[in-house]
Formats: C-alpha cells, structure tokens, sequence
C-alpha cells in the first residue's frame, strides 16, 4: 500500500514527508507502548500510535519503520516533526482512534508483521 492511501483511509494530515507518500509499505503494527515495539516487532513500516514524544520517532528509525501515525487527534511538536525528517520518516496525524484505524489498514490490505518474542 502506498503511503498516500494511508492519508485517505485516515483522512491523515501530512506533517512531514509529503515527497515520500508514493513510497510502498506492505505491513503495519498499533502500540503505545516503545517497549513492545523494540521487543516483539522486527519487520513493520508503519506505526501508530497515540504516544506524543520523541522516542516514538527514535523507535521507529531504529525499527526501519517508513511511517508514523499519531492517532486520537495528537499532534507531535517540532522537535519530533525535524528527527522524523532527518531519517526520512513520514509522520500522518489523525483523529481516528487506534482501533478503527488499524481496522481500516487492515481491512485494505495492510497486514500485521510477524512477531518474534
């Protein structure tokens, strides 16, 4: 699924990476917890979640994720908008809440990855 799909399905606000919304994902997880995610996901490109702080951005980047979603209307500051576009990490907010979002993905054809404990 293209980036930008994900911006419609979620009525998203692009905050950053508009030149990348073309690029491909093919997996997605929801987490509010960072711990989780470095624990138990290895192979996902979009993360959402409703955790406004700059470690959100820092897991991803480490993750090699290639999108961030901030649900439940957050908005991210500067400070976390700048990392994301430093590595080249679009960052969508929306007003979905994290269940129906995922839902959405999901029913399009955004699958979860695979775990690995």
């Amino acid at each position: 699924m293209k980036i930008s799909k994900i911006v419609e399905l979620l009525d998203a606000k692009v905050l950053c990476g508009e030149e990348l919304l073309e690029n491909e994902v093919h997996s997605a997880c929801g987490s509010d917890m960072m711990s989780d995610v470095l624990a138990f996901v290895k192979d996902q490109a979009v993360l959402l979640t409703g955790l406004v702080n700059l470690q959100v951005v820092r897991t991803a980047a480490m993750m090699d994720m290639r999108c961030v979603v901030f649900v439940r209307g957050k908005n991210p500051g500067d400070d976390i908008v700048e990392f994301a576009k430093d590595n080249d990490i679009v960052v969508l907010a929306t007003a979905e809440r994290m269940y129906p979002a995922c839902g959405k993905l999901y029913a399009n054809g955004l699958v979860g990855g695979s775990l690995h404990a």
